[in-house]
């Protein structure tokens, strides 16, 4: 499976910790539609949520945080 785009997103403080290991965690996938799907769902939790491809994929793609809610819209305007 080649894996070509990721979504890197907060890990949630579980109170159990003083200090946070992995702040954030990436998941890798196969398609865009897949990614959207798991950030979606990571964003609407309320974490911070980045995605992207992965290099050396073209066209690249990075989506900030601040890029995240426009991403996820322009799915469901193409759907």
């Amino acid at each position: 499976m080649k894996y070509t785009w990721y979504v890197t997103f907060e890990v949630p403080m579980d109170g159990t910790l003083l200090r946070r290991r992995h702040p954030r965690l990436t998941k890798t996938f196969v398609t865009e539609a897949q990614a959207r799907d798991f950030a979606r769902a990571r964003f609407t939790e309320g974490l911070i949520v980045t995605a992207g491809t992965i290099i050396p994929r073209l066209p690249r793609a990075s989506i900030p945080s601040e890029g995240i809610p426009e991403w996820l819209e322009a799915n469901r305007v193409n759907d």
